[in-house]
């Protein structure tokens, strides 16, 4: 197995190269022309069950997904002891190297994105890699507990075409709190009924996880695929 390999995942899937980014590939049968660079959040791998299952359905899409691992994780996942995330600085230089390997490998349109604190910093620098479009799961608007020191103060000048997909209860940024705040008119959001922050939805709303899944699957493939050539 080569070093840094994950049990359990196609080698075919898995690559290492430049700047020593190392990650997953899904791959679609019939590309549509579009691949999505998908960071994790702070506390779950590239390889969690949600990174898959949103991976997976992209590239049932026709999109193809790249997922790679920020140092601290990687760390995490050669040692096995926990982590805290990286500063800022290295979180972004990690996305800056991804990004840069995968555009050596692809044709047609890139977007960048990912859950959380990896779309967070997806959202940092896609003004800046001059990106066809940026896509967020589930982005931290603020600290738990402190609506009071937003994190958007970046988003009102965004350029770049951007979906976030938020869970309308997201504790880190719920649907009226959301409303407050000055975006730029760049930016789309897809409200998830009744949804947390993994996309996670209450038992009595009659939605499930899974289907909630599959929509921001559908809502961002049509959004890249819709965006200009």
């Amino acid at each position: 197995m080569e070093k840094g390999q994950i049990s359990g995942i196609d080698p075919d899937q898995y690559t290492s190269g430049a700047h020593l980014v190392a990650g997953i590939w899904s791959r679609p049968e019939r590309p549509s022309g579009h691949t999505l660079i998908l960071a994790h959040g702070a506390g779950a791998p590239m390889d969690s069950d949600f990174m898959n299952g949103i991976a997976g359905r992209l590239a049932n899409l026709g999109v193809a997904v790249f997922r790679f691992e920020f140092p601290y994780m990687r760390e995490r996942r050669e040692t096995g002891r926990r982590r805290p995330p990286n500063p800022a600085p290295q979180l972004l230089q990690a996305w800056r190297e991804a990004h840069a390997f995968v555009r050596q490998q692809t044709a047609g349109q890139l977007a960048i994105g990912g859950k959380s604190m990896g779309g967070r910093m997806a959202s940092m620098l896609a003004d800046e890699l001059d990106c066809a479009a940026l896509v967020c799961l589930g982005y931290p608007f603020h600290a738990a507990g402190r609506k009071d020191k937003p994190r958007v103060e970046h988003l009102a000048g965004l350029r770049t075409p951007a979906l976030i997909v938020q869970g309308e209860r997201d504790a880190l940024g719920d649907r009226a709190t959301v409303a407050t705040y000055a975006l730029s008119p760049a930016i789309a959001t897809l409200w998830l009924e009744s949804a947390d922050h993994d996309l996670k939805p209450l038992r009595r709303s009659g939605f499930t996880h899974e289907l909630h899944l599959d929509r921001a699957a559908r809502e961002i493939a049509g959004f890249l695929c819709g965006l200009p050539a």
